[in-house]
């Protein structure tokens, strides 16, 4: 490993684990996951040096079992996010003062205890907590946390080496202050990476935090904060607290000290977070920083040209790893009616493949979704497109919740490019492809840029480079993230910045420098050596 800026190591992407049947890894995983589902855990809110126990508790059940409980969360109210904001500010006056190599240590260190003696314990409660595959687990709890805080240290480095050019008798500086207040942190279900990110890179950049991790992912959330805490995070950087969001969040918004927002979750949430911080401009000390990263109806579009085995496994493991449950996975494909058939029919070999079940056993490819509100919209779509004469399910279709939350893979073929649900965002293993006439290719690229408001990911397959330069071009404004002949799901920390536009949030790109800039405000200063003392220029003669 080589040394950046300061001497920092240079950050490379974790190596990602196989799990083969037998190995060591697959062994300690497996052990770690029985003793959490065989286990009870108590979990409390961490406010301050507290751990705050309200005795107002709520089961933590797994999505592919959802009978079993394997703990308890304390919930919290309206003074518990009032004393979680007064925590972060008493922390705020040593924390900001941290020299950054200190608070760059806690989170490498964070790395290497993920890396460590923390990987099997965050790839178990992530498989529990959020019914994801060894697999899924491993490369999001896992590599992409591990990445996130080992290149965003690296990033920090980078940042505090940027300064301004001086002048002959003059030293310009630049120092990158924390933000005036505390940052407000939401994040989501669907991956334990992010969960721990939006709290941590503000963290890292000298601010302190109020941490509202979803209600479906507080089991593995729990485990991120035993990392922190033993990588030496010192108390109040970092309040996590749990409730009713709506009653938090106008504590939060109220409070005149409240400086940003890193937020991934709904649009409508994140709308209505802005529009609830509008309102409330005037009572805030300074302009809060708004970061959000929201929802896709993200797209594969196939050429003529292009590849039928590649382009249906873009649509296997784009559509349905992981359930479907990816802000990025693909939901709406355009295929050439020269080839859609024989992209389907391998799209379908593949359904048939799948084994479904609990992550348990990791020969299941296919899992459960988070809960039971999510299960019956899925299964609202599915049956609604069994009714209609314009959609056809020619995969799947099935759905049980008798014991997990199970969506079976479901592929629905659209007469109309506009068909419900190639425009809806549904979160779920179910993708909608509409099949056009070859020659319509220009036509269909405009089509796939005006269906969706959101711009998140989106993908091309062709062998033409005349015809992937065209849609690169043609769907500039609709994918953040786009890619060229792969699926639209996997960015990579330091390779693929992730993040789009539209309706899909405000692109400033997690997994990249751009981001950890929205969580400090700049302070330039100069210094003049030998002061004037005469208030004249030359031109006054």
């Amino acid at each position: 490993m080589g040394k950046g800026f300061f001497n920092v190591p240079v950050a490379v992407n974790e190596p990602v684990k196989a799990y083969a049947p037998g190995s060591p890894e697959r062994e300690s995983v497996s052990k770690q996951y029985k003793a959490y589902f065989n286990g009870s855990v108590d979990v409390p809110m961490y406010i301050g040096n507290e751990e705050v126990r309200t005795g107002n508790t709520k089961n933590m059940t797994p999505p592919h079992d959802h009978q079993h409980v394997v703990g308890q969360y304390h919930v919290g109210d309206k003074n518990h996010a009032q004393k979680a904001i007064d925590s972060a500010l008493e922390a705020r006056v040593q924390w900001s003062q941290m020299p950054w190599e200190q608070r760059a240590a806690i989170f490498l260190r964070a790395a290497e205890l993920i890396a460590g003696p923390y990987r099997a314990k965050m790839n178990a409660s992530t498989m529990i907590a959020q019914s994801k595959t060894i697999h899924q687990a491993e490369i999001d709890a896992a590599c992409e946390l591990i990445d996130f805080l080992r290149f965003n240290v690296e990033y920090m480095s980078e940042i505090y080496a940027e300064q301004p050019n001086s002048d002959d008798g003059i030293w310009n500086r630049v120092e990158y202050r924390p933000l005036e207040g505390f940052i407000y942190a939401i994040t989501p279900f669907n991956f334990t990476a992010i969960a721990a990110n939006l709290p941590a890179s503000a963290a890292m950049m000298g601010n302190t935090v109020v941490w509202k991790p979803s209600d479906s992912q507080i089991f593995s959330a729990n485990v991120i904060v035993e990392v922190f805490k033993e990588a030496g995070l010192p108390d109040g950087v970092i309040n996590v607290i749990y409730g009713d969001p709506v009653e938090i969040t106008e504590v939060v918004l109220s409070s005149p000290d409240f400086a940003g927002l890193h937020f991934t979750g709904s649009t409508f949430v994140f709308k209505e977070l802005w529009k609830k911080i509008g309102e409330n401009i005037h009572t805030y000390k300074t302009y809060p920083r708004i970061v959000g990263e929201t929802g896709g109806k993200d797209f594969i579009v196939a050429h003529p040209s292009a590849n039928p085995k590649q382009v249906a496994t873009g649509i296997s493991r784009g559509a349905f790893e992981f359930q479907g449950q990816k802000c990025s996975a693909a939901s709406r494909v355009y295929l050439p009616k020269s080839m859609a058939s024989e992209v389907l029919e391998y799209v379908k070999e593949d359904i048939a493949s799948f084994k479904m079940g609990s992550p348990e056993d990791m020969s299941n490819f296919i899992t459960a979704v988070i809960h039971e509100g999510s299960f019956d919209k899925l299964a609202k779509y599915i049956d609604q497109a069994k009714q209609d004469t314009d959609a056809e399910i020619v995969a799947g279709g099935s759905y049980d919740k008798s014991k997990g939350y199970f969506i079976e893979p479901t592929v629905i073929l659209a007469k109309d490019p506009k068909y419900t649900t190639m425009c809806t965002e549904l979160f779920g293993p179910v993708v909608t492809v509409y099949v056009y006439e070859d020659e319509n290719w220009a036509e269909t690229l405009k089509l796939v840029d005006g269906t969706s408001e959101y711009a998140l990911t989106g993908a091309v397959f062709s062998t033409d480079r005349y015809a992937i330069a065209e849609a690169t071009k043609a769907l500039e404004n609709c994918a953040g993230n786009f890619y060229i002949n792969d699926k639209p799901t996997g960015a990579v920390v330091g390779q693929q910045p992730f993040g789009g536009a539209r309706a899909s949030g405000t692109n400033d790109k997690a997994g990249s420098a751009q981001n950890l800039l929205r969580w400090v405000s700049p302070r330039l200063i100069k210094e003049t050596f030998v002061s004037p003392s005469d208030y004249r220029y030359p031109f006054l003669g």
